[in-house]
C-alpha cells in the first residue's frame, strides 16, 4: 500500500494527518518571502514537519483509505497498523523512510525520529500556479550617484554677477509670464468652446434617436423556429483542477484543449491571487470526485489537485 500517497491527498485540505502508532505530519502556512541575497521571490507555502507524540487514531487517514478502495473501515486500520510496523522494522535497521513529496524520516543516535521534510511540493491551494522566480538587481543607488557626481561638474546656478552682466534675462522674463497668461485665457476659452458644442451635439443627436424609435415599426413576417439547447450545468464542491493562468486567453486555450480531449472543462472564476482556474469536472459527491481524480492523474495530469468549494451553482 502506498501509504505516503493518501497522506499527500489529505495534506492539501488538513493540516493534521496522524498515522496511528506511528506519528503526525503537520502543515503550517506561511507567507510569501524574499532572499535579499539572492534576489529570489518565495510564493506562500505549507510548511511539513512531523511529530512523533501526536499518534492516537482519529480515524481520518483509515476512513480516507476506505473510501478510495472500496473496503470496510476495519479493514483499512489493518492495512495502516500492517505498513507501520514494515515502517518501524526498516527504521530500527538504521535505514531512511522516504515518503514521496512529503519528506524523509529515520532515527537518530538517541532513537529519536528524526525528519526532513521535501520542498517539491506546496500543499496550500490559493498558490496553486504559482512558482519561485529571481529579480534582476535594481542598481538605483549607482544611478544616484552618477547623478550626483554630474551636479557637481555641470552646476546649474545663475549668481548675481552672471544676473547683472546679462540684463536682456529680466525682460526675458517678464515676455515669459505675459505669453504664459494668455496663453492660459486663450486655453480656457478655447476649452469652454468645445465643451458647449460637444453638450449641443449630443442633445441633437439623443432627440433624433428618440424620434427614429417613436417613428420605427418593427414588424417580423417569417419568424424563425426556436432552436431549443439541452445544456448540462455541472454542480457539486468538489472541483478536479486543471491549472491555474495569469491571463485568461491561455485559461480558455486550456479549457478549448481539454474539451477537445473529452473532457467537460470550465472557468470556476480568479482566485485571490489573479489566477484563473480550470477544472476538468465538478462532482456532487466527494467519492466520485476523488475516483475522478485519480483516473485523471494516472493518465492524463499527475499535477491535477482536487478543490472543496461551493460555487454557489
Amino acid at each position: 500500500m502506498q501509504l505516503e500517497t493518501y497522506i499527500s491527498d489529505l495534506l492539501y485540505r488538513y493540516e493534521c494527518v496522524t498515522v496511528p502508532e506511528f506519528g503526525a505530519f503537520l502543515t503550517q502556512t506561511t507567507s510569501a518571502t524574499i532572499n535579499e541575497a539572492t534576489n529570489a521571490f518565495y510564493p506562500p507555502k505549507k510548511m511539513v514537519s512531523f511529530n512523533e507524540q501526536i499518534q492516537k487514531n482519529d480515524g481520518l487517514l483509515a476512513h480516507y483509505i476506505a473510501d478510495v478502495e472500496k473496503i470496510p473501515f476495519e479493514a483499512a486500520s489493518k492495512k495502516i497498523e500492517k505498513r507501520v510496523k514494515s515502517l518501524k522494522s526498516y527504521l530500527r535497521q538504521g535505514e531512511t523512510i522516504s515518503f514521496n513529496n512529503i519528506g524523509e524520516i529515520r532515527f537518530n543516535g538517541e532513537g529519536k525520529m528524526l525528519f526532513e521534510p521535501s520542498y517539491h511540493l506546496n500543499y496550500l491551494t490559493d498558490a496553486f500556479g504559482l512558482s519561485e522566480f529571481i529579480s534582476s538587481e535594481v542598481t538605483r543607488e549607482v544611478y544616484k550617484e552618477e547623478v550626483e557626481n554630474i551636479e557637481k561638474v555641470i552646476p546649474l546656478t545663475i549668481t548675481p554677477e552672471k544676473r547683472k552682466s546679462r540684463p536682456y534675462l529680466k525682460y526675458a522674463a517678464v515676455a515669459l509670464l505675459a505669453l504664459t497668461l494668455g496663453g492660459f485665457t486663450a486655453s480656457n476659452y478655447y476649452v469652454d468652446q468645445i465643451e458647449t458644442h460637444n453638450q449641443l451635439a449630443q442633445n441633437e443627436a439623443t432627440q433624433q434617436l428618440e424620434t427614429k424609435i417613436q417613428e420605427a415599426t418593427f414588424v417580423i413576417s417569417n419568424p424563425l423556429p426556436a432552436v431549443t439547447f439541452n445544456v448540462t450545468k455541472q454542480t457539486g464542491n468538489y472541483h478536479i483542477v486543471a491549472g491555474a493562468f495569469r491571463a485568461e486567453e491561455n485559461c480558455d486555450k486550456k479549457i478549448e484543449q481539454l474539451k477537445a480531449e473529452g473532457f467537460s472543462a470550465r472557468k470556476i472564476g480568479v482566485n485571490k491571487y489573479g489566477l484563473h482556474q480550470v477544472v476538468y469536472t465538478s462532482h456532487e459527491d466527494r467519492f466520485e470526485a476523488l475516483k475522478s481524480l485519480r483516473n485523471i492523474k494516472k493518465s492524463h495530469n499527475k499535477d491535477a489537485w482536487m478543490l472543496v468549494k461551493n460555487l454557489n451553482n
